[in-house]
């Protein structure tokens, strides 16, 4: 197993990439603490299923009042964290011109501002023991834009930004920060679409289908792995070729 007897941090773990990320890395070995604004359905059933490797606790990511309590008191339970994987994200979307301040500050509190605010609280650990791996969730429409998607992309690109610069800060005590950009990412989201969006979507893919949460799951478990010991500041796209 990949991740023997490392913990792990992953925020929006409740479901989409969260969760496949969460599931992967405890099939992996890997004991996982999960946090998001919305308790899991079947909670208690995967509690009972990871056999004490999962655990959980339901707070407002964007609540950045509270937040850095919130991590500190899940890093000294677990000890410290050896992996964290900043996933929690939203999206208020709008044209530019009708967007409210309210719903692009919100976007980029949640998406930017608390990822940066739980780097630095777990990062403070690492340091001290001189070893962690730090995956930021950005998105390609953080590279590329995307019309009606200002306050996401923003907050996108500025994940990357973040990723890097940790990166560079960070290398010297043996830590590594890399971003992983999903593209269509098979969701609630994209069921809706009527089969003429879908279409669309299609065609801008080469490999000619939507991804699945596990896609990207599978590349975190590589950046937080020691396969990826030598892998540092970089964004890996995961998006079935649309931007090649």
């Amino acid at each position: 197993m990949r991740l023997e007897q490392k913990k792990a941090l992953i925020t929006g773990a409740s479901r989409g990439i969260g969760r496949a990320v969460a599931d992967l890395f405890i099939a992996e070995g890997a004991s996982v603490w999960g946090i998001g604004t919305r308790e899991p359905e079947d909670l208690a059933e995967r509690i009972q299923e990871a056999k004490g490797k999962l655990h959980w606790t339901s707070a407002d990511i964007g609540n950045l009042d509270a937040l850095e309590g919130i991590i500190e008191g899940l890093a000294k339970e677990a000890d410290g964290f050896d992996i964290l994987v900043n996933n929690a994200g939203i999206t208020r979307d709008n044209l530019s011109f009708r967007m409210s301040l309210e719903d692009f500050q919100k976007v980029l509190d949640v998406n930017l501002t608390a990822a940066f605010l739980i780097a630095r609280t777990v990062g403070r650990d690492m340091l001290r023991r001189r070893q962690g791996a730090v995956i930021n969730m950005a998105s390609v429409v953080g590279i590329h834009g995307n019309g009606g998607q200002a306050n996401y992309a923003a907050s996108k690109a500025g994940l990357i930004g973040l990723t890097k610069s940790l990166a560079q800060e960070t290398a010297s005590r043996g830590i590594r920060v890399n971003a992983i950009a999903p593209g269509f990412i098979a969701s609630d989201m994209t069921t809706a679409l009527n089969d003429a969006a879908r279409e669309k979507m299609m065609a801008l893919i080469p490999l000619k289908r939507i991804g699945k949460p596990e896609d990207v799951a599978r590349a975190a478990l590589f950046l937080a792995s020691d396969s990826a010991s030598y892998i540092t500041g970089q964004v890996l796209s995961v998006d079935g070729g649309m931007f090649i």
